[in-house]
């Protein structure tokens, strides 16, 4: 008798990247001025972040609309205050060093394995147009990427659905064609409920969370393995 064929891959529309936390470090900014921070640098950084989404899901909830870069500033304002810092230079450093971070090591080489096998790469992003057209530039990412897409023509942020549903006009395919990668469990939750293929980047790692070792096709640990999954 003769042996099934083997499966074949399923096709893949685009292979789109959230921004900070997966290509980016958003850690990076208050990196770069640590020594002067001391004791404080990683609880100031991880404050700011937790209050940047928060203020991104509640506005959301609320209805209310205001861009990423005015979130940021907002959240640092507030981490900046508890930690008893008083500083217009250091915030203005700080903001400053947040329109460029770092890209992973891993990101750049990523991208640009995908697009050596033909497949279109994006990022789909709560970062303002602005934002992400310095951060992408000054990380070298810029020309290895097709598309860069900003919850800013919706007014809304993720994870609500119609952010996702930019990926998928974009390129004129449907939600499953899309693969989405993610370092914020968040994040891929949101995508593998829209309908996408979901790879959830847990670089540290962290626990479970939302369900996402049903929902999402699977985790990585680092940018490297995506070719080899997508076309497993």
């Amino acid at each position: 008798m003769a042996s099934s064929p083997a499966p074949r891959p399923e096709p893949v529309g685009a292979c789109v990247f959230d921004a900070y936390g997966t290509l980016l470090d958003v850690h990076a900014a208050v990196g770069r001025h640590a020594a002067g921070l001391g004791d404080q640098a990683w609880a100031l950084s991880a404050l700011w972040r937790a209050k940047q989404l928060e203020y991104s899901w509640i506005f959301s909830q609320a209805g209310d609309y205001e861009d990423f870069e005015t979130l940021t500033e907002r959240a640092l304002d507030v981490a900046l205050a508890t930690h008893g810092i008083a500083d217009p230079g250091l915030r203005g450093a700080l903001l400053a060093a947040y329109r460029e971070l770092d890209a992973f090591p891993d990101a750049a080489p990523a991208l640009a394995a995908l697009r050596a096998r033909g497949v279109a790469t994006a990022i789909l992003s709560n970062g303002s147009p602005g934002m992400l057209a310095a951060a992408t530039g000054a990380a070298g990412l810029a020309p290895l990427l097709d598309a860069v897409l900003s919850v800013d023509d919706l007014r809304l942020y993720k994870p609500a659905p119609r952010v996702y549903a930019l990926a998928a006009m974009r390129f004129a395919c449907a939600p499953r064609d899309i693969v989405f990668v993610s370092g914020n469990a968040w994040d891929a939750y949101g995508a593998a409920r829209f309908g996408c293929r979901v790879l959830w980047l847990n670089r540290t790692p962290q626990p479970e969370e939302y369900g996402l070792d049903r929902l999402a096709e699977g985790r990585i640990t680092t940018l490297a393995e995506l070719p080899d999954r997508i076309f497993a």
